[in-house]
């Protein structure tokens, strides 16, 4: 689900165009292999839909101006995941609103498009990111790639922030995560065990150690969710406390699952070497169970 400004944006593209959006400057793709729009905000995908099927990506109708973050799609949490340990900084890091530059759409080797993207301005003394994001008919990919430039050890948490549509949040079930243990941020991390499917029916906010692939089951598709470079799992939604930029009539709209490296799995980088939190996505079918 989109915005109806992007829809519109869409239906007038015929290949690949650059666009403007709520003070956002787009890359906008409507092509036979599907559709795929991209904030240079934030290096943030806002949609993404295969051919013939409705977008896999929930955006806001509703966002904050540049240079708030906008809320949807997939935002890139980096350096730091949360709040940052020291107090000194925004909440979820700085990628999501600096402008990144587009560095290179080039023909994916399954028919689509691969896109590479980078900061216009360095975010931090030692740390460098990069995005590769791969779109065809069958398949979402997006890698984001850390590379250490100083010269001492350095800890990192991140996470890929996606937002999935599905036609009513408490209706979907979220395969994959029996027993796997989690910390409850809604009762101040206390630690318990994910027991069989999870479902949603109310606020929810938990960080779950696992590195297993899930199944997103909305009732109406089954999306695989797997991911690499990632040993926590954030499920997220709010509940009945919506954040101000997402509308009353959008609050079962979307469910947030997240492969992310967290307090429980930090990452702690070597000067020289990288680190890359990848997130894949494909449809599955009940006979692939």
């Amino acid at each position: 689900m989109i915005p109806d400004a992007l829809s519109e944006l869409l239906s007038a593209t015929q290949g690949q165009r650059d666009a403007t959006w709520q003070g956002r400057s787009l890359l906008v793709i409507n092509d036979d292999w599907g559709e795929l729009i991209l904030s240079r905000h934030g290096g943030h995908l806002l949609h993404y839909a295969p051919a013939g099927e409705r977008g896999w990506l929930w955006t806001t109708s509703t966002p904050k101006a540049p240079p708030e973050a906008l809320r949807g799609g997939v935002p890139l949490c980096w350096p730091w995941f949360g709040e940052p340990e020291d107090g000194n900084g925004p909440m979820h890091g700085l990628a999501r609103t600096a402008q990144w530059r587009i560095d290179a759409v080039d023909e994916d080797v399954e028919g689509g498009v691969e896109i590479h993207l980078s900061p216009e301005t360095q975010l931090h003394d030692t740390l460098a990111p990069r995005l590769v994001i791969h779109a065809n008919a069958q398949r979402l990919a997006m890698e984001l790639v850390t590379e250490h430039i100083g010269e001492t050890p350095i800890r990192l948490t991140q996470a890929l922030h996606a937002y999935f549509s599905v036609p009513d949040t408490h209706q979907c079930r979220i395969e994959g995560l029996g027993g796997a243990r989690y910390l409850d941020k809604l009762a101040d991390y206390a630690e318990a065990e994910q027991n069989g499917v999870l479902g949603i029916r109310g606020a929810l906010d938990r960080i779950h150690h696992s590195s297993r692939p899930l199944v997103l089951d909305d009732g109406h598709r089954r999306l695989r969710i797997a991911k690499q470079g990632s040993d926590s799992t954030v499920v997220w939604h709010p509940g009945d406390k919506l954040p101000s930029d997402v509308p009353e009539r959008e609050r079962l709209n979307f469910i947030c699952i997240e492969p992310a490296c967290t307090r429980l799995d930090p990452v702690w980088l070597a000067p020289g070497a990288q680190h890359v939190l990848s997130m894949h996505i494909s449809p599955e079918s009940p006979a692939q169970e």
